[in-house]
């Protein structure tokens, strides 16, 4: 942990649909003495999201609303592109991750050893919500096949934890509009050469009936995002024969 916590962060929120959960998420993000600044992109909602964040009143929160549903991915471009703190972490607006935790989170940005941060579920010894065998599964198996084409180490690929230095997440030429976000940041970082470390994160995972809302759709993108981002990928697609 650093000695001192100072606020150098921008949170990022991509948001969609989370009445339920955005304001609770927002107070226990500005609880957090590293906070700077939080960007909340509402990304179309229809449930009521919008009015909830009409009622927040701190000059630390902006929120931007996109006026249709563009997908997470879409909507952390529109958040990074605005951040100015030091530090860039994003957020879920679903509290499956735990704001009370960005001090470890950053640790190795702050002590300047780190470009990159992610907060793995698979290598915390902190409380783990079990759920979904499959969907671990999945999680996993997507990890492993990225970390075979970026030659990286990761645990876990897939995580929504991660914490950049402002100038490289704003650096990428990011392009998925949805869930790929998470293997293309991470095979462009791979490319970038940056310095990725992890830190092991607890997770209160919530269900489907609850509003989760990634599925095996969102898993066969990031397969194929992988294979379109990561050098390894490229190869691979270059040497393939020729469609005939």
């Amino acid at each position: 942990m650093p000695d001192e916590p100072r606020p150098c962060l921008s949170i990022v929120v991509a948001c969609y649909d989370e009445r339920d959960t955005v304001l609770t998420l927002l107070r226990r993000v500005l609880a957090s003495p590293w906070v700077a600044e939080v960007i909340v992109v509402d990304d179309g909602s229809t449930d009521g999201t919008d009015h909830e964040l009409a009622t927040v009143d701190d000059p630390r929160v902006r929120i931007v609303r996109h006026e249709r549903n563009r997908g997470k991915g879409a909507a952390l471009r529109t958040g990074f592109a605005l951040a100015m703190a030091e530090h860039v972490v994003v957020q879920d607006a679903d509290l499956e991750y735990d704001p009370g935790e960005y001090g470890d989170l950053v640790a190795p940005l702050v002590a300047g050893v780190a470009d990159v941060v992610y907060g793995s579920r698979f290598v915390s010894q902190r409380p783990h919500r079990v759920l979904y065998f499959w969907h671990s599964l999945g999680n996993k198996a997507l990890t492993l096949f990225s970390n075979m084409c970026t030659d990286l180490n990761l645990t876990d690929m897939e995580t929504g934890a991660k914490a950049f230095r402002r100038e490289v997440i704003q650096s990428l030429e990011l392009e998925e509009d949805r869930f790929g976000f998470e293997p293309e940041v991470t095979a462009k970082l791979a490319a970038l050469g940056s310095r990725i470390y992890e830190v092991g994160i607890s997770y209160d995972g919530r269900t489907y009936a609850d509003g989760k809302k990634i599925g095996w759709r969102d898993g066969v993108r990031a397969g194929w995002c992988i294979l379109k981002y990561s050098p390894l990928g490229r190869r691979l697609r270059r040497a393939a024969p020729p469609r005939r």
